[in-house]
C-alpha cells in the first residue's frame, strides 16, 4: 500500500528547510482574494521548498538529476549547490531562456531536448550516471511543498478555499496534505490551463490520464505543461483534493495583470492560474476567504496591463 505524506512529514520538512526558505506572507484581501506570493521565494518559485527538503535528506549522493520545465530544475540546482552536490537538469527546448540561464548560473549541467524527449533523455542519463533522480512529485518534495499549505492555514485559519496551480501535482498534493491536516473543512482546489487539463480529466474520471505534449504545450503557462500527474501525487489528489478546475488563456493573462496592478506582484503565467480561477468564478461557492497560491514569478518582464498587448507578447 502506498504511504502518503502526512502532516507530521510536512512538519519535519518545515524544520529541515526553515532557515533556507523565505516564509512568504499571505497578502490581501483585494477583490475578495488573498494570495500566497511564492514568486518571492528563493529561485523565484515554491519549487525550492521541495528541492531543499529532498536534497538535504539524501545520504552519500554524489550527483542529482532532474527533468523540468524550468522552475523545478532551478530549485534542484540551487539545493544541490548548497549541499556541494553535482546537478544535471534536463529541460525542454521550449523553456524560456530566462529559466535555462538561471539553472546554468547555479552550476548545474543543462541538457536541452525536444519536449517529447524529456522523459527518455532523463532515463538515459540516469542509467549512464547513476545519479539520484529527484522528480517534482517525490515523497520528500511533496512534504516540502506542504509547508506552503501549513503557512497559509497558520496565517489565515478561517480560509474557506485554497486555490493551487497544477503541473504534475506535487504542490497540490503537499498543500492538500497540510490544509486537511490542520483545517479539514477548508476546500483545496487545483487549477490548470484548459489547454493542459490532464489533471482535471483524471480527477473527473478517477483514472490517471496522460495528455500528449502536442496538446499540453499549447498553453502559455510553460510551467504547467507536464502531460500527467506524478503517480504519488495522484494518490494524494484523489484522496484529499476537493476539485480540479481549468482556466482559459485569456483569463491567465488577465490574472497576471490583476496581480501586478492590485498587489504589485509579478507572476509568470503558471503562477497566475489560481488567481484566474477566482477572477472567473471557478473557485467554487463564495463565502469564506479564498487564497490563491502565486506559485512563481520567473518571467522576463511584468505584464503590460492590457489584455490585447499581453496576449500579443505571450503568444507571439
Amino acid at each position: 500500500m502506498t504511504r502518503l505524506v502526512t502532516g507530521a512529514d510536512v512538519e519535519r520538512a518545515a524544520d529541515r528547510i526553515r532557515y533556507s526558505v523565505r516564509r512568504t506572507p499571505v497578502l490581501g484581501p483585494v477583490g475578495g482574494l488573498w494570495i500566497k506570493p511564492e514568486n518571492r521565494q528563493r529561485t523565484g518559485s515554491f519549487k525550492v521548498r521541495g528541492a531543499l527538503n529532498a536534497v538535504a535528506g539524501l545520504t552519500n549522493a554524489g550527483q542529482v538529476l532532474a527533468q523540468s520545465s524550468g522552475n523545478h530544475g532551478r530549485a534542484v540546482a540551487y539545493a544541490a549547490a548548497r549541499q556541494g552536490v553535482k546537478a544535471t537538469v534536463v529541460l525542454p527546448e521550449t523553456a524560456p531562456a530566462l529559466k535555462i540561464d538561471a539553472v546554468r548560473a547555479l552550476g548545474a549541467e543543462v541538457v536541452v531536448v525536444p519536449p517529447g524527449e524529456r522523459e527518455s533523455a532523463t532515463a538515459a542519463l540516469l542509467a549512464r550516471t547513476g545519479a539520484t533522480l529527484i522528480t517534482s512529485a517525490d515523497f520528500a518534495v511533496i512534504a516540502g511543498h506542504g509547508t506552503v499549505g501549513a503557512e497559509i492555514v497558520s496565517d489565515l485559519p478561517d480560509a474557506g478555499t485554497v486555490l493551487v496551480p497544477v503541473c504534475n501535482g506535487g504542490l497540490l498534493a503537499g498543500v492538500a496534505v497540510a490544509v486537511k491536516a490542520y483545517s479539514p473543512s477548508t476546500r483545496v482546489v487545483g487549477v490548470e490551463p484548459a489547454l493542459a487539463a490532464d489533471a482535471a480529466e483524471s480527477f473527473r474520471t478517477g483514472r490517471l490520464t496522460r495528455w500528449p505534449v502536442s496538446l499540453t504545450y499549447r498553453t502559455i503557462a510553460d510551467g504547467l505543461r507536464a502531460p500527467v500527474l506524478g503517480e504519488l501525487a495522484w494518490e494524494h489528489v484523489k484522496s484529499l483534493v476537493d476539485d480540479v478546475v481549468t482556466v482559459d488563456e485569456e483569463s491567465i493573462v488577465d490574472a497576471q495583470a490583476f496581480l501586478f496592478d492590485r498587489f504589485g506582484v509579478v507572476a509568470e503565467p503558471s503562477g497566475a492560474v489560481a488567481t484566474a480561477a477566482h477572477l472567473t468564478g471557478r473557485a467554487g461557492p463564495p463565502g469564506k476567504s479564498v487564497v490563491a497560491v502565486v506559485s512563481g514569478g520567473n518571467v522576463a518582464a511584468p505584464p503590460l496591463g492590457t489584455k490585447r498587448e499581453q496576449v500579443s507578447v505571450e503568444l507571439g
